[in-house]
């Protein structure tokens, strides 16, 4: 594990969104939100398999209007599409040549709540295992403050988006461009270096895994773990999602 310092930018993990109001970082900073299972995941690969746009939207009936307004739109609530939607939320849903060069508004039970809830960050991007290469590059580049947030599951901590943040402050705090003073920081690390040699492995105790089991949904959990399977940046401009690397 690498040994925190107090060169460069602060790194922060805040494990929950109930608890972003807490976090203790100031001034302008970067928040990269986390929602491995299922939706930062799919944000990347709707992004990297040539969707336009991605709108996150936090409530239904946001979601419904722009069904309305005659967008495609990605619903899922605890696992299962909703009855209006184009698209569930799995990454698999968007490798087809008909969601190519669309704008979706895509709404899910805990990652675009928590993109809501951030999305004033000076900066706000998109992590998942399958862009931790390009997000990594980007956050030393700018080494700005940055906040890592875990969508958690219903405001509660989850293994998958912490195990995640793990991976990602270890990566930061190797390079020497970040420091962290942050407990949860130093959990996450902890965690990352009991499982990181099998990350799949590791996570399939996780809660949501299982959830995703008994739904039958879980055909992606192995895609999921694939690092850098979609090197894409998604980042928030202008109230959507896109990729600042095209």
């Amino acid at each position: 594990m690498p040994e925190p310092t107090q060169q460069g930018a602060s790194l922060e993990v805040c494990f929950s969104p109930a608890l972003f109001p807490y976090i203790q970082t100031k001034g302008e900073y970067t928040v990269v939100v986390v929602d491995i299972l299922r939706a930062t995941t799919s944000f990347c690969a709707a992004l990297h398999y040539g969707v336009e746009r991605i709108i996150p939207v936090a409530g239904l009936d946001q979601a419904r209007q722009y069904k309305a307004e005659g967008y495609p739109v990605a619903v899922e609530r605890e696992g299962r599409i909703l009855d209006f939607a184009d698209y569930g939320n799995s990454a698999y849903n968007f490798m087809t040549p008909e969601a190519r060069g669309k704008t979706i508004a895509y709404s899910t039970t805990n990652g675009t709540q928590a993109i809501a809830m951030a999305g004033t960050a000076h900066r706000l991007y998109i992590g998942a295992f399958t862009n931790l290469g390009v997000l990594t590059e980007r956050l030393l580049q700018e080494e700005q403050n940055t906040v890592i947030l875990c969508a958690g599951w219903k405001n509660k901590f989850n293994l998958e988006d912490s195990f995640f943040a793990g991976a990602l402050c270890t990566r930061l705090l190797e390079q020497g461009h970040f420091h962290t003073d942050c407990d949860s920081a130093l959990a996450a690390l902890d965690l990352w270096q009991l499982g990181g040699t099998d990350p799949q492995g590791y996570c399939e105790k996780a809660q949501h895994r299982e959830r995703l089991r008994m739904l039958a949904v879980d055909d992606v959990i192995p895609y999921t773990y694939q690092l850098d399977a979609c090197p894409v940046l998604p980042a928030l401009v202008n109230g959507a999602l896109i990729d600042i690397l095209k």
